[in-house]
């Protein structure tokens, strides 16, 4: 007798173990999966952010300067891509054929000589792609920082994303864009972009310029043997001060002022 009551006192213990463990059990894989799903949100948060698709340019990219209302220029300058400008006729193109590694499209027969390429309708949907592509890119939602530095981004390492400022931007010092091959950015100006200068934006990490957006309402100014990387799309005015240089599009809504400037389409 006495030692079935042994057994059994043995054997409720065993059950009471048992059911003990397995609460505990089940404690720490509810808690595994709740971390587990924090994680899963965090990181798809990350890559929703970082993950935006390119502006798409249309038949703008096929242009290294693009303009609505002339390209000024004070000689000499090096542009390597084609140029153009609608609906202003060419004689408001002062580049000369001497200083583009490309084609020159002018709407009538006013552009610069020999190598003037007269292509109107070319030109008309190259302008409409162009403000396509700047109600896209100023259209954007859901940015990865609003107002950083309060507009004033110099000495930045600036991560793939979308940027918003809604007041000018300046460049006051150099900055590092960097990122993947793939990564894009776009920049969002309510203002005017200006970089001082001798400044520079350097590309880390496989970052390309091509990739890379910069839309602004207002003016663009590049400071005096400034460098810049990116697509430009512009309101307003484009302007590159002495010796400045961008690897990139400069596609402006009104005019594009070049000094003696290098031009690279990225």
């Amino acid at each position: 007798m006495k030692l079935n009551n042994v057994i059994t006192t043995a054997a409720m213990l065993f059950v009471v173990l048992v059911t003990g463990c397995s609460k505990d059990s089940n404690v720490v894989s509810s808690d595994a999966l709740t971390a587990d799903a924090t994680l899963k949100s965090e990181r798809l948060n990350k890559t929703s952010q970082s993950a935006i698709k390119a502006v798409n340019l249309g038949v703008a990219g096929d242009f290294v300067i693009l303009s609505k209302s002339g390209i000024t220029n004070v000689f000499k300058s090096t542009v390597t891509g084609d140029i153009g400008t609608s609906p202003i006729t060419g004689a408001s193109i002062k580049l000369t054929c001497v200083e583009v590694a490309g084609a020159i499209y002018s709407v009538d027969a006013t552009g610069p000589l020999p190598c003037r390429i007269t292509n109107p309708s070319r030109l008309t949907t190259a302008v409409l792609n162009m403000q396509t592509a700047y109600t896209d890119a100023a259209g954007r939602t859901n940015p990865k920082f609003l107002n950083l530095g309060a507009g004033n981004i110099g000495g930045k390492t600036l991560t793939a994303g979308l940027y918003k400022f809604t007041t000018a931007v300046v460049i006051p010092t150099n900055i590092t864009i960097s990122g993947s091959s793939t990564d894009v950015w776009i920049f969002q100006v309510a203002g005017t972009l200006k970089m001082s200068s001798g400044v520079r934006i350097t590309l880390a990490g496989g970052a390309q310029a091509k990739n890379i957006f910069w839309q602004t309402s207002g003016a663009v100014t590049l400071g005096t043997t400034s460098h810049f990387e990116g697509n430009i799309l512009s309101q307003t005015a484009i302007n590159l001060q002495t010796g400045a240089s961008i690897k990139g599009r400069t596609l402006a809504q009104t005019a594009v002022t070049l000094q003696m400037n290098t031009v690279v389409k990225p």
